[in-house]
């Protein structure tokens, strides 16, 4: 399988392709990565070093690897955190690329926009691209709660108004929608939930709240959902198997006190995860 994965990169830690790319790698799949941008960290930090990329960078890295004559052979496209709209055209125009020499190909877009306590965190424009544009293109979108609020244009207080947002996304475009960092009032303090629905269906997995704050969890959830759908073709399988992972990546993370998530040393948990979690219909 091979997977062109294309958004922002950090030389030090692990977000965006710093995230994502290895985890695919570790499953076995070949990953075509272009950065949208590169850092020397995370902004998290609160200072970092490096430039961001414009819209015909990413179509020149496109152009380079469709001369190769591969591009066909491309199974997914990836995108995750854009630094601009501009920058989405162009992640578009390669997934139309891709789409017209290998029609199968499947699109997973992490539509990156905020988070519940930080609100809209992207670029002008941005929100509205991934609403408008991104997201009916895309086959499969791993939105969290806030996200999916905005997409959906409605508060999700409720199991069953989770469920309505995502059939309303459906709406939109793609098939197949997974929502991180659920809470809901049927979600236990201690707890946190995952939801996917697919075909009018819905699945849950419930995880032990973990007590750390890292970036980048959501890009590898992303890649991993991603890798394990597109082999699987099964939503459920996908959300056991990813949560199953990130779970095992984030509790190793929490127990070593790191402030960056350990995607090197806990790389075991990606094949072989300590923690396994029921993905039940809801």
């Amino acid at each position: 399988m091979n997977i062109l994965s294309i958004q922002s990169h950090v030389a030090y830690g692990h977000v965006g392709n710093a995230s994502a790319v290895f985890p695919m790698q570790r499953l076995g799949v070949e990953v075509w990565p272009i950065h949208t941008v590169q850092f020397s960290n995370h902004t998290g930090y609160g200072s970092w070093k490096g430039r961001v990329f414009d819209g015909p960078a990413i179509e020149d890295l496109v152009e380079g690897i469709a001369e190769r004559g591969v591009l066909g052979r491309c199974d997914g496209v990836l995108s995750g955190y854009m630094g601009s709209a501009d920058i989405g055209t162009a992640i578009l125009s390669a997934v139309a690329r891709v789409r017209a020499l290998n029609p199968g190909v499947l699109y997973c877009c992490d539509p990156v926009i905020g988070d519940v306590g930080r609100g809209v965190f992207v670029r002008p424009g941005v929100p509205e691209f991934m609403r408008d544009q991104a997201i009916p293109a895309a086959d499969i979108i791993t939105p969290n709660q806030f996200e999916l609020d905005y997409l959906s244009g409605m508060a999700t207080a409720t199991l069953d108004d989770v469920k309505k947002a995502i059939s309303i996304v459906h709406g939109m475009g793609p098939k197949v929608i997974l929502v991180t960092s659920v809470e809901t009032q049927a979600t236990p303090g201690d707890s946190v939930d995952l939801i996917a629905g697919e075909g009018g269906r819905f699945w849950r997995v419930r995880t032990p709240k973990l007590s750390l704050s890292v970036n980048g969890a959501g890009d590898a959830i992303a890649a991993l959902f991603f890798v394990h759908y597109a082999r699987s073709r099964s939503a459920p399988t996908a959300l056991a198997e990813a949560s199953a992972s990130v779970y095992g990546l984030l509790k190793r993370t929490e127990e070593a006190g790191s402030r960056e998530i350990l995607t090197i040393a806990a790389q075991d948990e990606f094949v072989s995860p300590t923690y396994r979690f029921d993905a039940e219909e809801v």
